[in-house]
């Protein structure tokens, strides 16, 4: 299984009778963090194809956490005035490059601003080590890209929205009721990924004991990984395919590991997450405070994903008029990552046009 190096810890002291000047010097040094020098692809390398109608245009942004972030911008050629704009991100462990891009440039094609971005540690955005997954700095990303969004020139800062795939979806929900500038959410057949994480599928492991179990798992595999010098990765999906592979898992290889959606950069495509990513998503729940959610939600499901449970079950927590669940009949879960002829965009489109004016 690949590995990656740990990032050596840095310790900075400052003595108590430095100089006052450079005291005074450091105190009043609010700016953000630098924006890291990341290594961009110059070309075309999407699994689906460019468009004729929006400009694109690879763009960086820093968020809360110094992490610099890499996106691809894609704009309508018909682009005139100030125009609501959509951050984009998922599936859970693919890069912008797959499923989120697409959904970023068919939006812009609806005439919204958007961006699709890598999340922190993967794909081509910066953060050490690569591969880390967790639930603040995660939600953090989406309101990274509000930020960045905010303050471009050609964005009315008073219509952004964000859209999450899988369990990016999830994550999307939270940031919103975390961030009230996100004035519309729309999540793409979704993932709890505390509540899988803590729970397994359909809550078949929630008990303390399969929970204590995991957490022992997780803590052994973090003195392993120490001693080790290197991070041990959990794999992405399965290749090749057992004979008695579930149907979700079929649907997963045959996105990730095939031509149709297989990227280099993606997680899910190689190596996966390290092991121990899963553990803070074990200790934390999404959606606590979800009925406190004012701005607008859609949550878009197919009735025959694997994972349809947990729309059903977030849009339950939801409270408002504002609230829309959408389910697509005999979609699966993978179909919503790139069937054009299944994917609702006009009800998507119609969400945010309401939403975002």
């Amino acid at each position: 299984m690949k590995k990656i190096l740990l990032g050596s810890i840095i310790s900075i002291a400052i003595s108590l009778t430095a100089n006052s000047q450079i005291m005074n010097d450091m105190n009043t040094n609010k700016s953000l963090a630098d924006i890291e020098r990341l290594t961009l692809t110059e070309e075309w390398d999407k699994v689906f194809p460019k468009s004729d109608k929006v400009n694109h245009r690879k763009v960086t942004f820093v968020n809360r956490y110094g992490i610099t972030l890499a996106a691809d911008m894609y704009t309508p050629k018909s682009a005139a005035g100030k125009l609501p704009a959509i951050a984009v991100s998922g599936p859970f462990g693919a890069v912008k490059e797959q499923s989120s891009g697409l959904y970023a440039q068919q939006l812009a094609e609806r005439g919204f601003l958007t961006i699709a971005f890598d999340p922190s540690f993967t794909g081509e955005s910066g953060g050490m080590p690569r591969r880390v997954a967790s639930p603040d700095i995660n939600v953090e990303d989406f309101s990274a890209a509000v930020d960045f969004l905010s303050v471009q020139p050609e964005v009315d800062a008073e219509r952004i929205g964000i859209l999450g795939v899988c369990g990016w979806g999830g994550i999307a929900i939270q940031a919103a009721v975390n961030d009230p500038r996100i004035k519309a959410t729309v999540a793409v057949t979704m993932y709890d990924m505390t509540r899988v994480s803590a729970n397994g599928y359909f809550d078949a492991d929630n008990s303390k004991e399969k929970r204590n179990a995991a957490r022992a798992a997780l803590a052994k595999q973090r003195t392993e990984d120490y001693r080790a010098g290197e991070y041990s990765r959990a794999g992405g999906v399965v290749d090749p395919l057992p004979d008695d592979a579930p149907q979700f898992l079929k649907d997963y290889h045959a996105y990730y590991k095939t031509s149709r959606g297989f990227h280099p950069r993606s997680g899910n495509s190689t190596d996966g997450w390290n092991v121990t990513s899963v553990l803070p998503f074990v200790n934390f729940k999404f959606f606590e405070y979800a009925d406190e959610l004012e701005s607008a939600v859609l949550i878009v499901h197919g009735d025959k994903a694997h994972s349809y449970y947990f729309g059903k079950d977030t849009f339950a927590k939801l409270r408002g008029a504002n609230k829309q669940m959408l389910t697509v009949k005999d979609a699966s879960h993978c179909d919503l990552y790139d069937q054009l002829n299944i994917i609702p965009f006009d009800e998507i489109e119609a969400f945010y046009t309401e939403n975002l004016k």
